[in-house]
């Protein structure tokens, strides 16, 4: 309320024709004003075009799709049909252990022991268990590279020993840069 008690009269500018634009798109985008001025319609024939979309919405209606319905053909059950009937009584989830059976010892081999010590591996609790001694590696240009690019990369440390910076004219080019920051800023 108190941002327009100091406005004053302002100065009326022309209306440009980017405003007579906007002016016309916001008629024409208006939910009250876009039935004004619709005068009458010019009927069309029905077309066999036509018959056939409207036959389509009335077969998607969900009132309407099962009116006239009739009678449907029996059809024989098929090996697939019974294939794919016991599938669906596999992957439900309440009868997927009914008559579950007993099953066939499985001996463990070389290769199950080794997926299990891979699993306690990746275990969030039991990696650091039984870690013993790891073997050093000197350390090669390559490994203080590296180090040396993870201080880069700390969020903490990458402003340490900043220094000073360069100062560079200001050109035109970066007014205009600055102006299109602002321009794109939701600030």
């Amino acid at each position: 309320v108190k941002y327009k008690e100091s406005i004053g009269k302002g100065t009326p500018i022309p209306d440009l024709p980017e405003v007579k634009r906007v002016k016309e798109t916001q008629k024409h985008i208006s939910s009250v004003l876009y039935k004004e001025d619709l005068g009458t319609g010019i009927p069309t024939p029905l077309t066999p075009e036509i018959e056939r979309v409207k036959r389509n919405q009335e077969h998607i209606s969900s009132v309407l799709y099962k009116e006239g319905l009739g009678t449907g053909i029996p059809t024989s059950v098929t090996p697939e049909m019974e294939r794919v009937k016991r599938n669906q009584e596999n992957i439900s989830s309440v009868l997927y252990k009914e008559g579950l059976g007993i099953g066939t010892p499985v001996p463990v081999t070389p290769e199950m022991e080794r997926v299990k010590r891979n699993q306690e591996n990746f275990s969030s609790i039991l990696y650091k268990e039984d870690l013993g001694t790891g073997t050093p590696t000197p350390v090669t240009p390559e490994i203080e590279r590296v180090k040396r690019n993870q201080e880069n990369f700390s969020s903490v440390l990458y402003k340490e020993d900043l220094g000073t910076g360069t100062p560079i004219p200001v050109t035109p080019e970066l007014e205009r840069v600055k102006r299109n920051q602002e321009h794109i800023s939701s600030v």
